[in-house]
């Protein structure tokens, strides 16, 4: 006798198809099918090929144009970068308006490198860890709309879920948030409960998004941070750190620890060793951590941006990465860092600047892109700019 198909048995699917008809109205994506659940790790082996982006923060156009920089994307926006693994090194959100479109985005990547031997290794900076805290003093309207939009898709999809008899009731999103807040105009009201339903600890965002990120990834020689890190960082644990931090955003863990994530001398907040001005980069202090820290040879790190370019300090011990590429920022122009261990040059900087700062040194290796001017690290200089 022939089955009758219903959402009694086949309650999978219609999640499936539901989670699929939200995600393309709200990230304008189809994700590939997710590969078997990665490990999640800290620290991994050199791949031939290494690029690692600065901060992004909501803008999804920079964010293409630093990827298509490294060679890896393509003209349809798919992964073309093979085997070689990509570190992007936080604060996707805030300042910007597309930070699920960048996060949606991201997540394709992945799903696509993978199948190419490829790698990409997402992280949290402190934009992330306000966002989950419910700080939002760096949301702008347009962030604020994106959520919302989010949000109602969300309800819709649930809404479909809760006809089907064979799905679990869906949890109300905005359960336990409260209908108004202190110094909150009205109009704005909407936009903030659906990004703390988004991102609290356990929220949809947070949990598929967020939980993924690391907090400290060592890849190589190389140590990637959002901010810096400080000897009790490294006695405390870089694994344990990343498997709080993780268990915090996917709300199996009640609080994290605030000399981890919040204040100046946490892993996402410190400038220790990105500070533009010569004399505060601490370089006995770096070359204590990363001595501590099996194979280390650098740091990499973003959160402060970087106005000349990315560039070395501490004998190109510190690179600091981050050049303000969102319209949000300084709406700098994008710049990579590419360790390439099959080149006489290992480390040097991809860059669309068409007059590169005056301390890099051409290297005269084709950067494989008409865009891209392949460039050494530059020792930094001391100059007094704005943070």
């Amino acid at each position: 006798m022939e089955t009758k198909t219903t959402c009694n048995n086949l309650p999978n699917f219609v999640s499936s198809f539901v989670d699929t008809f939200v995600d393309f109205c709200v990230g304008g994506i189809f994700l590939p099918e997710p590969p078997s659940p990665p490990v999640f790790q800290t620290s991994f082996p050199s791949p031939e090929r290494l690029i690692a982006i600065g901060d992004l923060h909501g803008d999804l156009l920079k964010s293409k144009q630093a990827l298509r920089l490294a060679g890896l994307i393509d003209s349809n926006d798919r992964w073309s970068g093979g085997s070689s693994t990509l570190v992007q090194v936080g604060d996707v959100l805030d300042r910007g308006g597309q930070e699920l479109k960048i996060l949606y985005f991201l997540e394709k990547l992945k799903r696509q490198a993978v199948k190419s031997g490829g790698n990409v290794i997402t992280m949290n900076g402190n934009h992330e860890i306000m966002n989950v805290d419910g700080d939002f003093r760096y949301v702008t309207l347009s962030g604020l709309e994106e959520f919302t939009n989010w949000a109602d898709w969300f309800c819709i999809g649930n809404n479909m879920k809760s006809l089907c008899d064979g799905l679990e009731k869906p949890r109300d999103l905005y359960e336990g948030i409260p209908l108004s807040f202190p110094r909150v105009k009205q109009e704005y009201v909407k936009g903030f409960r659906s990004r703390i339903a988004a991102l609290r600890p356990q929220g949809p965002v947070a949990t598929r998004f967020l939980s993924k990120n690391l907090t400290v990834v060592v890849v190589g020689e190389s140590v990637f941070v959002h901010g810096g890190i400080l000897p009790d960082h490294v006695a405390y644990g870089l694994d344990r750190i990343n498997e709080e931090v993780r268990d915090w955003i996917s709300g199996l863990k009640e609080k994290v620890a605030s000399s981890l994530v919040r204040g100046r001398n946490s892993l996402v907040w410190l400038r220790k060793f990105s500070n533009e001005v010569a004399k505060d980069c601490d370089c006995s202090m770096l070359e204590h951590v990363l001595s501590t820290i099996p194979g280390a040879r650098r740091m990499i790190m973003g959160h402060t941006i970087q106005e000349a370019g990315i560039n070395g300090a501490c004998g190109n011990r510190a690179i600091r990465i981050d050049v303000g590429m969102s319209r949000g920022c300084i709406n700098g122009l994008p710049e990579v860092l590419e360790i390439n261990e099959n080149s006489g040059v290992r480390m040097r900087v991809l860059t669309a600047n068409p007059n590169p700062n005056p301390m890099y040194h051409n290297n005269n290796h084709d950067s494989g892109g008409k865009e891209s001017i392949g460039l050494l690290i530059p020792q930094q200089v001391e100059v007094e700019v704005e943070a």
